[in-house]
């Protein structure tokens, strides 16, 4: 029984050595160092060093405004009122210190088309905003632009943009922490296999490590979600961009318009924007590939039954997001700043204390109502993680309630 054993399980190490190395190059597993909660988009001529400052300025005065205390916040969003309260102070102390945490400036759909001497000059008003925002401090952990499509009437404009940004950025044969690149309307696994073509000659031209330039892909067109196969073509894009795929981005309206859906029906909750991600979810699945929802267009502020209309849904939407798995999105305006991180804070605080007992009795093999497997224990986890580093939730009290170091609940998700 024994040499049996021990020859069938040789045959098999055999027979699955290439399958157990594909599994482990493309299912490396979620990553656990910090995701943004969000993605604010500023089209590149309205964009400014001040950019920041402006919109962490306006969200401050739209709350103080509309909603100047907890209960205020809370009527508006029709969240707990419990919940509201403990976390509105951070909200606003987040909105003083850090407002933006990904800002991609845009220079397509929300720019336009224009001359190629105006959009080269937008440009260089960009890169150089970027580099007085690193001097200041108000650059955000991740930045960068949004060019052009690979798609046959706006790829020479996009080539160019992206030229010009990567050349502009590299610096000693790096580029900097954050620096984010935004591929738009994906129509094929071929423009996402051109884009590593474009990153390869950037990266020689440039004197840049290989590897150095990743970018996002924007799921925002039927074909990106079901090619003409009838397979998933995002799954497919996610090998095909060889490791430099950092994120998935939803994009509502492209999406949505694409599909037929009348404009007063397109909205993050609509039946096929959950379709879209839920493919999209499970193509990024354990391979490292983040994902991001996208945003409302509702953005009324003009009084204050306007901005509790507009918070409501906005965080009843990220809300529903963060339950779905989905911990990131688009913010489109400054109001927007404040329902985003009212409805980031209050779920993982409201998920923490729960999460800690689970994890604790699972460290401990304590039985409880509750019987976690190692999955489990990962998801866990990652949530408190996720919590932590959004500053949702304080990490003493995470030791403190798990008996576990961040290294400790780091070396839990592998």
């Amino acid at each position: 029984m024994t040499d049996v054993t021990a020859e069938l399980t040789a045959e098999l190490d055999r027979q699955l050595q290439q399958a157990d190395a594909e599994l482990a190059a493309r299912y490396p597993g979620e990553r656990v160092d910090r995701q943004p909660v969000h993605t604010v988009y500023v089209p590149a001529d309205r964009f400014g060093a001040g950019t920041v400052r402006e919109w962490g300025t306006e969200a401050l005065r739209l709350l103080d405004a509309f909603a100047p205390d907890a209960p205020t916040l809370a009527a508006a969003t029709g969240f707990d009122p419990v919940e509201v309260s403990e976390a509105y102070d951070a909200v606003r102390g987040k909105l003083q210190v850090e407002p933006v945490e990904d800002l991609r400036v845009d220079l397509e759909d929300g720019y336009g088309l224009r001359p190629d001497d105006v959009e080269d000059a937008h440009l260089r008003g960009t890169v150089e905003a970027f580099r007085r925002m690193a001097d200041d401090g108000t650059r955000p952990p991740w930045f960068g632009v949004r060019f052009k499509s690979f798609e046959a009437p706006t790829r020479a404009r996009g080539v160019r943009t992206l030229t010009q940004v990567v050349g502009a950025f590299a610096d000693g044969g790096a580029l900097p922490d954050g620096f984010t690149l935004t591929l738009p309307k994906v129509t094929s696994v071929a423009q996402v296999e051109a884009m590593v073509t474009a990153c390869e000659r950037l990266e020689q031209a440039y004197g840049l490590g290989a590897g150095a330039i990743t970018f996002e892909i924007q799921v925002e067109t039927a074909q990106s979600i079901m090619a003409a196969d009838g397979t998933a073509a995002v799954a497919r894009m996610i090998g095909a961009a060889q490791g430099r795929a950092s994120s998935l981005h939803y994009g509502t309206f492209d999406y949505s318009a694409g599909l037929g859906i009348a404009a007063a029906y397109q909205s993050l909750d609509h039946p096929a924007a959950d379709h879209a991600k839920f493919v999209m979810q499970v193509a990024a699945a354990q391979t490292g590939v983040r994902m991001s929802d996208g945003s409302t267009n509702v953005v009324a502020f003009g009084d204050a039954e306007q901005a509790a209309a507009t918070w409501r849904l906005h965080a009843g939407l990220v809300d529903r997001s963060l339950v779905r798995g989905i911990y990131q999105g688009w913010d489109m305006h400054p109001g927007h700043l404040v329902s985003r991180y009212l409805a980031t804070y209050t779920f993982f605080r409201r998920a923490a204390p729960s999460a800690a007992a689970r994890l604790k009795a699972y460290v401990a093999r304590v039985e409880g109502d509750v019987m976690d497997e190692p999955a489990t224990a990962r998801m866990l986890s990652h949530a408190l993680l996720r919590g932590m580093r959004c500053g949702a939730v304080d990490s003493g009290d995470v030791a403190a309630a798990t008996g576990l170091t961040e290294a400790d609940l780091v070396a839990l998700t592998r």
